[in-house]
């Protein structure tokens, strides 16, 4: 079973300028891209806009049958992409998407935004 980091490509942050070439978005994504490379279990999608602009850079923790997570208020920089991919390498391994508190890597702490849980089979 897979795991999914679907991450925003549209997001900017306050830092972000009119003009600039790409956005927050797609810079976080490239760079959780090379963090998640060769991880096992753990793949990549991007997506435009999960409406969490107010917490600009956004993700999506998911996979099938087990509790998904929404993540928010990242920079676009390497310390976090490599905080989301090494959390969604541990919710790989989970038997159901929950992943001990002490066992998260340090920059995902307080950037949850929502917890859901998996949708019924029927």
């Amino acid at each position: 079973m897979t795991t999914w980091i679907t991450v925003c490509d549209t997001c900017k942050t306050e830092a972000w300028q009119e003009g600039d070439a790409t956005t927050d978005g797609e810079r976080f994504a490239a760079l959780i891209e090379a963090a998640a490379a060769g991880l096992q279990g753990v793949a990549v999608r991007r997506h435009s806009c999960l409406m969490g602009c107010a917490r600009a850079c956004n993700v999506a923790i998911q996979a099938d049958g087990k509790l998904c997570y929404t993540l928010g208020a990242f920079a676009p920089e390497s310390d976090a992409a490599e905080a989301v991919a090494g959390y969604a390498a541990l919710h790989a391994e989970s038997a159901g998407g929950q992943v001990p508190y002490r066992q998260w890597p340090q920059g995902v702490k307080g950037h949850f935004t929502t917890r859901h849980p998996p949708l019924p089979e029927a």
